[in-house]
């Protein structure tokens, strides 16, 4: 075990292509929490409204036990169209894929490129974050965030939805990886300058959650309608207890910019309405990613271009 940590130490090519190895196999565990998480709270919604509906049906016990059985273990994941069980050499990350040509062997039925799309950028986006903050704690931190983040972003696309499951946990870890003294994180985030201390953090949950807050009640006031859902306030909050309040405003223009971009660019293209919702916690989410490599280089850069004469 020693050996193998100081080959880490060592060796920063290792790490990284271990990191990138690691985020490919979480990559393919992602998809299965894309996949299951939704239905697993749906199922939850449906149990606690048949135990407060007095005139529920005799048989949601048998929703409750269906219900209890499913979660992100069980049952084992097989092909949508066959129930064919899915082997480990058939769940083998991005290689898989090409090997079975995007189909199932049983029956031959599609398989979604979403799968090694999010393997592929887990794999990177890992691999990235060993780079840059090399062997040690951040980089732990580090991929977790980005690991949680890749989740929201294509539960948030299909569901429009950011669970509570996700989000609450990730503010609480970025709070609690900003600790002082706790494991010397504070010590290796500030070397690196992209973490924040705790007081930083605590005050960028707080503004992270009542900027959104604010702008959805106004958004209300003035039009009547909802313009974003509770779990983007939670969502920027959790990225504020990362990074710190003074990387909100860069978060929330850069995911703004992003936003508009693909929201105008859909309206030309695929001619959807104004009408039609599109999900904002992606965007909040690649914010949070380009801050937490680049936040730091690029404020620095515009505060320069701002004092040039």
């Amino acid at each position: 075990m020693t050996l193998f940590v100081e080959l880490l130490h060592s060796s920063p090519l290792f790490f990284v292509i271990l990191c990138g190895i690691v985020g490919l196999m979480v990559g393919s565990f992602l998809n299965v929490v894309i996949h299951r998480l939704p239905i697993m709270m749906e199922r939850e919604w449906r149990t606690q409204c048949a135990e407060f509906n007095a005139d529920a049906p005799s048989n949601n016990q048998s929703e409750q036990n269906q219900s209890a059985r499913y979660n992100l273990i069980i049952p084992r994941s097989a092909c949508p169209h066959c129930a064919h069980p899915i082997s480990a050499l058939e769940n083998i990350p991005i290689l898989s894929y090409l090997f079975l040509r995007g189909t199932c062997r049983n029956c031959s039925a599609p398989i979604s490129i979403r799968y090694p799309v999010v393997e592929a950028i887990s794999g990177i986006l890992s691999a990235y974050a060993a780079w840059h903050f090399g062997y040690g704690i951040a980089a732990f931190a580090a991929l977790l965030f980005v690991w949680i983040l890749i989740a929201l972003t294509f539960i948030d696309f299909d569901t429009q939805l950011l669970p509570d499951d996700l989000t609450l946990p990730l503010l609480w870890l970025g709070l609690i990886f900003n600790l002082p003294g706790l494991l010397n994180i504070s010590g290796l985030f500030n070397t690196t300058g992209t973490f924040t201390d705790l007081t930083s953090a605590v005050i960028g949950a707080v503004i992270g959650y009542l900027t959104l807050w604010s702008l959805y009640w106004l958004f209300k006031l003035a039009t009547g309608k909802e313009g974003m859902g509770y779990g983007d306030f939670k969502l920027l909050a959790a990225i504020g207890a990362w990074l710190g309040w003074q990387l909100l405003p860069l978060v929330i223009l850069l995911s703004s910019v992003v936003g508009a971009v693909v929201g105008i660019t859909l309206m030309i293209v695929l001619r959807q309405g104004r009408n039609v919702p599109i999900p904002f916690g992606p965007y909040l989410a690649g914010g949070g990613l380009i801050a937490l490599f680049w936040g730091q280089q690029l404020t620095q850069t515009y505060l320069k271009l701002l004092t040039m004469p």
